[in-house]
């Protein structure tokens, strides 16, 4: 008996030992593909973001007059290229270089990556955040379209993708920032209320950054040569509106990676749950926006016409409007959002013509108020009991304040920077394009080839 008692005993310590190695290998497994599903998933997401930049680049370029299509495309290279090494070197480190004592306005360290080979997960959020960087600052290439410098505008990106946009992601988005982190109590808020800043994917980090400075970029830089003189005005219609839907649609596609893609994860249930709303909200809420502006073109805004760049940009308020709220609000509420976004653009952009601010893209409209409205509607709508994440002062929460808070810090260190850097640009000569310069098209007076299109060659009959 004592012999088949040790050798059960023996069995039994063998099988256990067996079992635990084989839950070791499974954790890791597990591990293994949990990480590989995050990667891929934001890997899709960033590029997705990244391919964004076509869509800027196709309705910007669509926008300005035939002899400027060049150079708005020049402006939207820059921006990419410009703007990812400034992250590189700088913007990631302020923006997500939290140190080891963290202070609450900006991060410095893990300049150039240097501290990310210590944990590679952060190489995909570094791609991610970037994209969205770049974004940021092709907002203000489309409002000053046509009689910018690139040489000024070229400056004006390296120190929004450097310091201005990363400054505001650590305030809402490091964790250690002041308008979200976790206090000492160890419930989270920001230096104004217990309510942390809510902006799932960026209506004030990004869009609404983009659009203050496009709106201080449009006002210093002055309008376009005989922009206002009403007997010229139908020549600064867009050139081209093939490329201005082709954009949006393009914009619109990438937008399922900008929204979806902030869950930052998916290798688990709530994740995946999230990313499912957050798309059904991004589709939603630019479909009445879009239509919004569409039908009051046609029954109340003179002309009273089909305005098919005005449906482009209804759609893309809708989304701005969204983008902070997606994924605390339920689908209904993105209706009201969307809806609301789309009178808020209207509202923004014929005010600015009565004001002749000229901004050729409507990029302030589109995204520095549509970015004011999706951070503001968060403070209002989101029940917090439908555990989303939601803090909406419709059913009693309380993050209104940080949320008007939020807007008033970006609009002043946005709009102060922004002031700062563009003035003395404009007034050394470095911002603004001549009068003869404007008349004869930057693409005739610098690029080459000096047209965008080839131009057309009636064929030859054969005798």
């Amino acid at each position: 008996m004592a012999l088949a008692s040790d050798f059960y005993d023996t069995a039994m310590a063998n099988m256990i030992a067996e079992l635990k190695i084989q839950q070791t290998r499974i954790d890791s497994m597990k591990g293994d593909y949990e990480e590989s599903l995050d990667t891929i998933w934001m890997l899709l997401a960033a590029s997705l973001v990244f391919f964004m930049h076509a869509g800027f680049s196709l309705l910007e370029a669509g926008s300005v007059r035939f002899k400027n299509t060049q150079n708005i495309l020049a402006k939207n290279l820059t921006v990419v290229s410009l703007g990812f090494l400034c992250w590189y070197v700088f913007g990631y480190a302020f923006a997500f270089g939290i140190p080891d004592e963290p202070n609450r306005f900006i991060g410095h360290t893990n300049f150039v990556t240097d501290e990310l080979w210590f944990d590679k997960a952060k190489f995909r959020f570094w791609f991610f955040q970037g994209a969205f960087c770049a974004t940021a600052a092709t907002i203000v290439s489309g409002a000053m379209a046509e009689r910018t410098a690139l040489k000024g505008f070229a400056i004006y990106t390296a120190l929004m993708t450097s310091l201005i946009y990363p400054v505001v992601v650590y305030w809402a988005w490091s964790g250690e920032g002041f308008l979200n982190y976790t206090k000492d109590s160890g419930e989270g808020g920001s230096v104004v209320s217990t309510a942390g800043y809510i902006d799932f994917a960026g209506s004030g980090v990004v869009h609404m950054v983009g659009g203050i400075g496009a709106v201080i970029g449009a006002v210093v830089v002055g309008p376009r040569k005989d922009r206002f003189d009403p007997a010229r005005e139908a020549e600064f219609d867009a050139h081209n509106i093939p490329f201005v839907v082709l954009g949006t649609f393009c914009l619109w596609f990438g937008w399922y990676g900008f929204n979806p893609g902030s869950t930052l994860a998916m290798h688990d249930e709530g994740t995946a749950y999230t990313a499912g709303i957050v798309a059904v909200n991004t589709t939603i809420a630019p479909c009445i926006a879009g239509l919004t502006v569409f039908l009051v073109k046609i029954f109340v805004m003179p002309p009273k016409a089909l305005d098919v760049g005005a449906f482009c940009n209804g759609i893309l308020a809708g989304l701005v409007s969204i983008t902070g709220p997606c994924a605390v609000v339920k689908t209904w509420e993105a209706v009201l959002i969307g809806f609301i976004g789309g009178c808020f653009y209207l509202g923004a952009s014929f005010a600015l013509q009565k004001a002749k601010v000229d901004d050729v893209v409507d990029a302030f409209s589109v995204h520095g108020v549509c970015g004011f409205w999706g951070v503001v509607s968060a403070g209002f709508f989101g029940d917090p009991d439908h555990g989303m994440g939601g803090n909406g002062a419709f059913y009693g929460g309380n993050a209104a304040g940080t949320q008007w808070f939020a807007v008033l810090m970006i609009v002043l260190w946005v709009g102060v920077l922004s002031v700062v850097i563009l003035v003395p640009l404009r007034l050394i000569g470095f911002l603004r394009l001549s009068d003869e310069f404007q008349e004869m098209g930057a693409d005739e007076a610098e690029h080459s080839p000096s047209k965008a299109y080839a131009p057309h060659v009636e064929p030859t009959s054969q005798a």
